[in-house]
């Protein structure tokens, strides 16, 4: 496979989806409503430390949660913040591939620069679905980054399906969480002009020394400068920062790949000072084990002077 150049692997207005994009988690309010002032300060904040850009209404955003008014007041929330719209990359996931279509048509009138979409959630899907509901989703015109998240979903978008939705046209990228790094040898070479994203914090390292020109990141919300730097020297090869950084951090990364990342990146944010605050129902704080846990681990990262 062709490693990719460190210019590969920056942001750029022509590629916005690639570099370190922030699945934003949503600051609530003790009510459980919306704080989007504080939202939209921290777009601004995670920007400003290094990070490329935003994913509002992702999974990390509580967007299965929300109301259709609140979700499309988040990504203008985000559009608003970042500056400039092509650094953000709303969800669009739903059960229905006409209600993904709205999400992206709203996402472009807002003036996002591309969306992120899952494949059908609400049963599983086989390949023709699949390519069917990401067809629908590419006629709004907006460049499309796959979520190929089996361990949720129940889907597989595999390499040779991955290639196959390339070739048609229905996606550029995809957010690679099956946690398989392998893969990205795979869709290389089946597919070698689709971008691979890093999906799961925990294995950003691996995935970007397999090729990944992207990170759709979780615990940048807590930690933006230090993520960045990993990312850029991951991405650079540059091992002698990348691996010391990756190690030091890796307690909290791996909270991205369990069941509550949710809860735990919120904790890290509050302990850090940025507005996390609780997570709605079905979602649950942490059990008092886990969250001490996170906090220790947080903490560390503090004293060890990561930002």
């Amino acid at each position: 496979m062709t490693v990719p150049s460190p210019a590969a692997t920056a942001w750029s207005s022509d590629r916005p989806w690639r570099g370190v994009m922030v699945a934003t988690a949503l600051p609530l309010r003790d009510d459980l409503s919306i704080d989007y002032d504080a939202y939209a300060e921290h777009v601004h904040w995670l920007i400003a430390n290094g990070c490329d850009g935003v994913v509002p209404n992702g999974s990390l955003g509580e967007y299965q949660t929300l109301t259709d008014d609140e979700r499309a007041r988040v990504v203008r929330t985000a559009v608003a913040a970042a500056g400039d719209g092509a650094r953000v990359m709303p969800g669009v996931a739903a059960y229905g591939s006409a209600a993904s279509r709205r999400w992206a048509e709203q996402a472009a009138e807002a003036g996002a620069g591309s969306v992120l979409l899952l494949p059908p959630n609400a049963y599983r899907a086989d390949e023709r679905a699949v390519r069917g509901h990401y067809a629908e989703v590419a006629k709004t015109g907006l460049p499309i980054i796959a979520y190929n998240n089996p361990l949720d979903t129940k889907v597989d978008l595999t390499p040779a399906l991955l290639a196959r939705l390339h070739g048609e046209g229905s996606v550029v990228a995809v957010k690679e969480f099956s946690g398989d790094v392998r893969r990205a040898y795979e869709i290389a070479e089946l597919a070698p002009d689709l971008d691979v994203l890093a999906g799961a914090d925990d294995v950003l390292v691996e995935l970007a020394l397999a090729g990944a020109v992207g990170w759709v990141a979780g615990y940048p919300n807590a930690f933006p400068a230090a993520c960045a730097t990993l990312y850029r020297a991951a991405a650079a090869r540059d091992l002698d920062t990348a691996l010391p950084l990756y190690a030091s951090l890796h307690p909290l990364l791996r909270w991205d790949s369990r069941t509550e990342f949710v809860q735990a990146i919120k904790l890290s944010m509050d302990i850090v000072g940025r507005p996390g605050g609780p997570t709605r129902p079905p979602r649950l704080p942490l059990p008092a084990e886990s969250g001490a846990g996170v906090r220790a681990a947080t903490e560390k990262a503090v004293a060890a002077g990561h930002r």
